[in-house]
């Protein structure tokens, strides 16, 4: 369960700071022109990063969101084309699928605007009939409604999930945060949302440990830590990089691996390693879904950084 999303990327090669008036508080409005020298379209969304990546892994997963008119065509048919089961997919023929605009100038200045258009619409409920057990979910960043229902749906259908709230996480209210946790296998997210989880909901990091069976927390180029009640952490580093391109996504990608793994029946830790070989073909690519690899070329990447790849 999460987004399907186009990013439209644009550069500026100026500094986005000298358009801005030093005196801009005698002036009631703002009015900037940036004369952009490239711009790209790219697929994205968290929904559909992870599920581009399960198929890669030979994976064929069930993607829940809801998009507008403009995913029909390329985007549906690549991912169609990969064998992801797209039924839960909601089309709404008067709506664009989520978007974000952003500039970026030669200075690292970014402007990001992101609408969430089609995002605003849960998912068909018809679709919920479809997860069954035996099954492995993932509740990732996508509509408010979808966020609340599906950890409800896979308790009931003993579905283990790994809830993964990412950049939604100030808008998820306290009440949602810990009923989603509370039965999840496994809470994620990067140190900072972990630290903000725990800020809105007023429950420390230790105690979130009695509501869900583990809590992983990504630390970048540091790798990754494994945290469980009553046990020293585990920390997975992080593989080697080739070529650093776009860090765009990688996360997404960790968390396919992470699902490869466990659905395939192999611990947390090798199944992190595996999400981390994910994440760097991923960075090594400018967009979220750009990157390629094969079984092949994805164990001997593995068998690089951690020795014999379980796959």
């Amino acid at each position: 369960m999460g987004s399907v999303a186009f990013d439209r990327i644009m550069s500026y090669q100026g500094d986005i700071n000298e358009l801005i008036l030093k005196d801009k508080d005698n002036y009631n409005t703002l009015s900037l022109l940036m004369l952009i020298d490239r711009i790209e379209e790219k697929q994205g969304g968290t929904g559909a990063n992870i599920a581009y990546n399960l198929a890669m892994l030979g994976e064929r997963p069930f993607l829940y969101t809801a998009v507008g008119y403009d995913f029909i065509g390329n985007y549906q048919k690549k991912l169609q084309d990969m064998h992801i089961n797209l039924d839960g997919v909601r089309v709404l023929d008067k709506e664009l699928t989520a978007c974000c605009h952003a500039v970026a100038d030669s200075k690292g200045n970014l402007i990001n605007c992101f609408c969430p258009a089609a995002m605003g619409t849960p998912c068909d409920e018809a679709c919920f009939n479809a997860v069954k057990a035996g099954d492995y979910g993932i509740v990732s960043p996508g509509n408010m409604d979808d966020m609340a229902k599906f950890p409800k749906i896979f308790k009931e259908k003993n579905v283990p999930y790994i809830y993964d709230p990412g950049q939604q996480i100030p808008a998820v209210t306290k009440e949602n945060h810990l009923a989603a946790i509370d039965g999840a296998e496994i809470l994620i997210g990067n140190d900072y949302e972990i630290a903000l989880i725990s800020e809105i909901t007023g429950v420390s990091k230790e105690e979130l440990l009695n509501k869900c069976r583990y809590i992983v927390t990504t630390l970048g180029d540091k790798g990754a830590a494994i945290s469980q009640k009553g046990k020293a952490d585990i920390l997975v580093p992080a593989p080697k990089i080739r070529e650093l391109a776009d860090p765009t996504g990688a996360g997404d990608s960790m968390r396919a691996g992470l699902l490869k793994g466990l659905t395939s029946g192999f611990d947390l830790e090798t199944s992190l390693k595996l999400g981390s070989i994910c994440s760097a073909f991923c960075i090594e690519k400018y967009g979220t879904q750009e990157h390629h690899y094969t079984l092949e070329s994805f164990r001997a990447r593995y068998q690089e950084n951690y020795g014999p790849c379980p796959l």
